[in-house]
């Protein structure tokens, strides 16, 4: 059972910064995939970020260019630097890791409001 703790998220203005933590109970190294997703009030959860075992990076449209995922294997954590944060950026952001035996975890969620 792997565990993923979320960290970092809070309240902020439109054009600000923030960066979420999500630490694992395992060597990061050794997963798949791990990823950052999100989900706001009365919509599905949607992939925001992810890193392949490889370093292969993906971001959805609406991130690109203003967040980036990255990990700190010592530390056996991702993160996810947000900026140039906008309204609707809003949501409760999660951590997701994919095992080499393709199980999926999640992390609790953290919040991030960005306002106007």
């Amino acid at each position: 059972q792997v565990q993923l703790v979320e960290s970092g998220g809070g309240l902020v203005q439109a054009g600000g910064s923030l960066r979420l933590s999500c630490a694992a109970s395992e060597t990061i190294s050794s997963f798949n995939t791990l990823g950052w997703y999100r989900q706001a009030p009365g919509k599905l959860r949607e992939l925001v970020a992810s890193i392949t075992r490889g370093g292969s990076t993906y971001y959805s449209d609406s991130v690109k260019g203003r967040f980036t995922i990255s990990t700190d294997n010592a530390k056996n954590t991702v993160y996810l630097q947000m900026n140039n944060l906008k309204p609707e950026d809003t949501a409760v952001y999660y951590c997701n890791v994919i095992t080499p035996r393709l199980i999926v975890y999640w992390g609790q969620g953290t919040q991030v409001t960005v306002s106007s």
